[in-house]
């Protein structure tokens, strides 16, 4: 990743702080890898040397943290690389980029997340960080050493897309982890209800011809972790939910003070299984698309806070995992490139505040990892994205800087263009 370099200086921009609600006009001065000032109280100021970046028209807000991207590196390169990815990632204005642990080894071992973090260090541009597997080889039957794993750096434990479907793993991890504030992150989705199942339950599968996955499948398994969550005392996180149910057992286990967050998958909230249309296998997913309803419940609930985050779901495939029928094919769509633009489409649509938007995607990130970004305050890390929320384009997967292109909004018109990325201090991507 670069270092920082001369001092920066992000002029005339309108600047948005979710952390704290402020916004204002004026300039923002980074030095030294860290936000010096910005606002009016420093509008003009221009240290020695500084690279100035005119922002006119723009808005300048935290780099963006996604909590749940796969990447191929290692085993699986020709999908996707840590270098890769981590283009697609500064395209998107995504400054960090936490990495799932299914590779090839999976990442169950201190070694191999040292090798994560030394291989990122020489070869992505933006933060990428690795979660660290919850059970050896990912198979479920048996905890990881999941306290070294984390000394090692690896920021949580979880199985990815695997669901620990053993409840007395899952208690044991939550205990283990419990004991020096280890996250827990998981997978919601019991592969037995999933079944041979490829898209959302309901009339519409019937009508395709195609085997359903209930809502059940989801919730039975969440209610399950939070009944542990009770038990233990644990931090606990489910990665990615989709359905309104789901969003009553949430506010439950809050009211009764658990220490329990959630996410959603940009998919989720900006999709619904209509859009499957003609069996576009590039929005076959896990969780599946649900029915409108549910896609709107998420939205009202990342709008009044009860959902915690928004991530990519990055899930690179090739052609050979993809271009099959669609209940043979593999799971999955990218999304690090296109997760903001997408969810402008929220805030065009008027269902959502663009300061929540970014407060999802950016400082409940950061608070629930402990990573000092997702804000704009003096001190902080100068982790920073410029972008237009109102300029058009069409998106052709053939110009997206992934490895793989099997994008959900393939020539979709979007609007919300990332003109900069920056990173501890450094601009690292400049829209052409």
């Amino acid at each position: 990743m670069n270092q920082a370099g001369p001092p920066l200086v992000l002029a005339n921009g309108r600047f948005i702080d979710p952390a704290s609600g402020r916004e204002e006009g004026g300039d923002l001065v980074a030095e030294a890898g860290v936000i010096r000032g910005f606002g009016h109280a420093v509008r003009g100021s221009r240290p020695d040397g500084a690279t100035v970046v005119d922002c006119r028209g723009m808005v300048v807000a935290p780099g963006l943290i996604d909590m749940r991207a796969f990447v191929g590196e290692p085993g699986a390169e020709h999908r996707e690389t840590l270098a890769s990815a981590s283009r697609a990632a500064a395209a998107g204005g995504v400054t960090t980029v936490v990495c799932m642990p299914d590779t090839h080894p999976p990442v169950d071992d201190p070694a191999v997340v040292d090798f994560l973090i030394r291989r990122a260090r020489d070869a992505a541009i933006v933060r990428m960080l690795p979660a660290a597997a919850l059970t050896k080889g990912l198979k479920g039957s048996e905890m990881a050493e999941i306290r070294l794993l984390t000394e090692a750096g690896a920021v949580f434990l979880t199985d990815g897309a695997r669901s620990v479907t053993n409840a007395q793993v899952m208690r044991r991890a939550l205990t283990y982890a419990r004991d020096f504030g280890g996250l827990i992150v998981h997978h919601c989705e019991d592969p037995d209800l999933v079944g041979d199942g490829v898209m959302n339950e309901g009339e519409l599968a019937s009508r395709l011809g195609l085997h359903g996955i209930p809502r059940e499948a989801e919730t039975i398994m969440l209610e399950r972790d939070l009944r542990l969550v009770r038990l233990t005392g644990g931090r606990y996180h489910a990665a990615m939910i989709s359905c309104a149910d789901s969003l009553a057992i949430i506010e439950r286990a809050r009211s009764d003070g658990l220490d329990v967050t959630c996410g959603v998958s940009i998919n989720s909230l900006t999709l619904n299984e209509n859009d499957i249309g003609p069996y576009r296998t590039f929005l076959k997913l896990s969780p599946p698309l649900r029915h409108e309803d549910d896609r709107l419940a998420m939205v009202e609930a990342l709008a009044e806070g009860l959902v915690d985050v928004v991530v990519s779901d990055h899930n690179p495939q090739d052609v050979e995992t993809k271009r099959l029928p669609f209940a043979e094919c593999a799971d999955g769509a990218i999304g690090l490139e296109t997760m903001l633009a997408a969810g402008l489409r929220l805030v065009h649509a008027g269902e959502l505040e663009l300061a929540a938007l970014l407060r999802s995607m950016s400082t409940r990130p950061a608070e629930i990892l402990g990573l000092p970004q997702g804000r704009l305050a003096k001190g902080a890390p100068a982790d920073l994205i410029v972008f237009d929320p109102d300029e058009p384009f069409v998106l052709d997967p053939a110009t997206l800087h992934s490895r793989s292109k099997n994008t959900p909004f393939d020539e979709a018109r979007l609007q919300g263009v990332v003109h900069h990325t920056v990173v501890a201090g450094a601009v690292v991507y400049s829209a052409g």
